[in-house]
């Protein structure tokens, strides 16, 4: 079994792998100010909950936009299993051709993803990646990262709304009963979650106009469960992408 972390701005995904095959996910709030010991007592007490031996796990991988728990993350690994952990970042195989203007840029996270989606050999590929951010990724029909987009996540739209102004409240993200709603509450709701809905669906017939053909569109990441299903587009649902991906770079960096 291998341990398998994305670790994102706003939670750590910690996923539990055995044979490519997605076991156990766990969701940790995101504290820069944690240390190392702080954090392997925590996936220590979710591992222990779920009955898994953390010396039966024989490998870890990270991917991180948090810079500064990527060291964090890698003690806390190292302390709780004993295994030194791949943390995907240059150097690291992936199979993945990004043809973007300085790959360099691309998070571990979007390559994760979409080395995730280029395994279910669906090409062109346009990843809906929703959480912090909402990210779009674009691979070809030849299986090349090209490129994408990205927007405010729901949350951040949401909190805009609830600090920028007086009198709006900060509500669940939740779509409303209907678009053309008639009270506060109802309102934002219907503008963060089906007009984040709305330009998921704008910006993948705009990927598509220039690709010049349909593409097969997936939904993932934390906050896809409210949006994706108000999408006039219909997409494949899969939250657990991420950690497929990370699971198959961290088979293709294995040491013979």
């Amino acid at each position: 079994m291998i341990l398998a972390l994305d670790v994102g701005n706003t939670n750590i995904t910690v996923g539990c792998i055995d044979d490519g095959e997605v076991k156990q996910v766990y969701r940790i709030h995101t504290n820069i100010a944690r240390t190392a010991d702080e954090y392997a007592v925590q996936i220590s007490y979710l591992l222990e909950f779920q009955g898994i031996d953390r010396w039966g796990i024989s490998g870890a991988i990270i991917s991180s936009v948090v810079p500064p728990l990527t060291r964090v993350f890698r003690d806390a690994v190292m302390q709780l299993t004993g295994v030194d952990a791949v943390v995907v970042s240059a150097g690291v195989k992936t199979g993945l051709n990004i043809l973007i203007d300085d790959p360099a840029e691309l998070g571990g996270d979007l390559v994760a993803t979409s080395v995730g989606a280029l395994a279910m050999g669906k090409l062109p590929v346009i990843i809906v990646d929703l959480g912090t951010a909402t990210k779009l990724i674009v691979l070809n029909n030849k299986g090349g990262l090209i490129g994408g987009a990205i927007l405010p996540g729901v949350t951040l739209s949401m909190n805009a709304l609830a600090e920028g102004t007086s009198q709006l409240p900060l509500i669940p993200i939740e779509a409303p009963a209907k678009s053309i709603s008639s009270n506060t509450t109802e309102c934002i709701k219907s503008g963060v979650v089906l007009g984040a809905a709305s330009a998921i669906d704008g910006m993948i017939a705009r990927f598509e106009e220039e690709l010049g053909e349909p593409a097969f569109i997936i939904a993932t990441g934390g906050l896809a469960g409210p949006v994706y299903p108000h999408c006039k587009r219909s997409m494949y649902h899969d939250p657990h992408l991420i950690l497929r991906g990370l699971s198959i770079i961290y088979q293709k960096n294995l040491k013979k």
